[in-house]
């Protein structure tokens, strides 16, 4: 059972580059061995998401680390242009990257993403073409495929986005959560990855 989120910190560090080792392998083994390639995330980075505190790990209930991810509210440089298609809308919005489980829990995917709904209901991802297991996980949770952006190295991804109802937000979070959940219960634990 996963239980609480919060900031990442430097003594995480050990755990965070085996999960991404573990998320890594799982990538290659699922058919998506072009995306987290040379060892990334590499550990300089880690250090500075979790020194500008935009790295969180996700705990279960003996406080061992389930998964990590990158989050931010704030413009992304490399989704000011969008190809083959167009953002929901020009609000402002949180990021999500890196999302990685330890596999040892279903649904840390789901949890992560969310807690970032709760902070901010208007979310911008993005994943590798190839990259299957993560493309079903938005689609699941209601996220709008929008088109295609390029990263500072030129690598395409696929860019989504998820706009939570202003009418009805927590009914809205919940349903993300709770159905992905359910599903998930019902599944091998292969939901390692992600983003």
């Amino acid at each position: 059972m996963l239980i609480r989120i919060h900031p990442s910190q430097p003594a995480d560090l050990p755990q965070l580059m085996q999960i991404y080792e573990t998320a890594r392998r799982f990538m290659q083994q699922t058919g998506n061995a072009g995306q987290w390639v040379d060892g990334y995330p590499k550990k300089e980075l880690l250090v500075e998401d979790i020194g500008r505190e935009h790295s969180y790990v996700c705990l279960d209930e003996d406080n061992g680390i389930a998964g990590t991810f990158y989050f931010r509210v704030g413009e992304e440089p490399t989704y000011l242009n969008i190809f083959e298609g167009s953002w929901l809308n020009d609000d402002p919005y949180g990021v999500i990257h890196r999302i990685a489980s330890s596999g040892k829990h279903k649904g840390v995917a789901a949890t992560c993403i969310s807690w970032c709904l709760e902070k901010c209901g208007n979310i911008r991802i993005d994943t590798h073409r190839d990259n299957k297991v993560m493309q079903n996980i938005l689609q699941k949770l209601g996220f709008s495929y929008c088109g295609i952006i390029y990263l500072e190295n030129g690598a395409e991804r696929l860019a989504y986005q998820y706009t939570i109802n202003p009418a009805t937000p927590d009914k809205k979070i919940n349903k993300i959560g709770s159905t992905f959940l359910k599903e998930a219960r019902n599944t091998p634990p292969k939901m390692i990855q992600l983003l």
